[in-house]
């Protein structure tokens, strides 16, 4: 894939092999962001299990001991992983970078329950910059949309993020980061336009997904999401939204339905049985199912325009 940044490239500047912050990460997306920004200098790890849900995760002893060993844990932000801000308590603000309050972030709320998309067919959602206030207990779906890395306008400004901190904790290899993280940059203003004018096909043609995760993807090139079947992972739908959805997809307002990986498509396929909506392929919002490493992201962004275009392009 010719938007991966390849371990070569990512190394621009020489590295002086000063030693290097051991540095953990919460899921596959922020790997993939810190790993390019790293390039030859070293790996991030992972904490987040291949096939694993953020949603639900608990960390091993041994995962929260390294969390506690860790020179700069980089992670989406307690809105997400609630697991992980328990292990960070008492972690100095300097060992930690928490990407959504990253000045220049772009952040969304959430839908109201039972919301669905504007008359006009497009989110009514723009982006805005939150307080970032904590969530409670089970990643609630309300307030802040965590799913920030879903818009690539803001892996770039992470990218940035990334590398000037580890430059602050590794002042020695602080050049090798900012070269990596260019370079990085202009591998996703790459894969940024080509994805633009991919998606520019599903332009007014709504689709239902499995839950509300995708409001930043939709909002950065024009998606038109009718809703979801779930508002969050661990919330059943009523009875009364999965009436609407399927009124909705029998009268022809939807398109297609994807399921989601890491769970049952039984609803999915309900939706769709008989409607004359599609039933598209499962989409992964957080690369669950990808190789881990510096391509995941790519990948990642990737792999749903495949899954969305085949299902709801003309």
């Amino acid at each position: 894939m010719r938007y991966i940044i390849s371990l070569a490239l990512a190394s621009l500047a020489s590295p002086l092999w000063a030693e290097v912050p051991k540095v953990m990460t919460d899921i596959p997306p922020v790997h993939a962001l810190v790993s390019q920004v790293m390039g030859d200098l070293g790996a991030p790890d992972l904490l987040l299990e291949r096939g694993a849900s953020e949603h639900d995760f608990q960390l091993r002893p041994s995962q929260a001991a390294a969390v506690a060993d860790a020179g700069l844990v980089v992670w989406i932000g307690p809105e997400l992983t609630p697991w992980l801000d328990r292990a960070l308590d008492g972690v100095g603000d300097g060992a930690q970078l928490p990407l959504l309050a990253v000045p220049g972030t772009l952040t969304r709320a959430y839908a109201e329950e039972g919301a669905h998309m504007a008359e006009d067919g497009h989110d009514d959602h723009a982006h805005e910059h939150d307080d970032h206030g904590h969530e409670e207990e089970g990643h609630d779906h309300s307030g802040l949309d965590p799913h920030a890395w879903l818009d690539p306008a803001n892996a770039k400004v992470w990218l940035g993020a990334i590398a000037a901190e580890l430059g602050r904790i590794d002042p020695d290899n602080a050049a090798t980061y900012a070269a990596n993280a260019t370079a990085a940059v202009a591998g996703i203003d790459q894969l940024d336009a080509d994805l633009t004018q991919r998606f520019a096909a599903l332009k007014d043609r709504p689709v239902v997904v499995f839950h509300d995760a995708y409001g930043y993807l939709a909002d950065h090139y024009g998606l038109a999401i009718f809703g979801s079947i779930a508002l969050g992972d661990a919330t059943a739908p009523g009875a009364a939204r999965l009436t609407e959805l399927r009124d909705a997809t029998a009268g022809g307002a939807v398109l297609c339905v994807f399921p989601e990986a890491q769970h049952d498509p039984k609803l999915a396929e309900q939706l769709a049985e008989g409607s004359g909506a599609r039933l598209g392929p499962a989409l992964d919002p957080n690369g669950s199912t990808l190789e881990p490493g510096p391509g995941l992201y790519a990948a990642l962004l990737t792999g749903l325009a495949d899954a969305m275009i085949s299902c709801a392009a003309p």
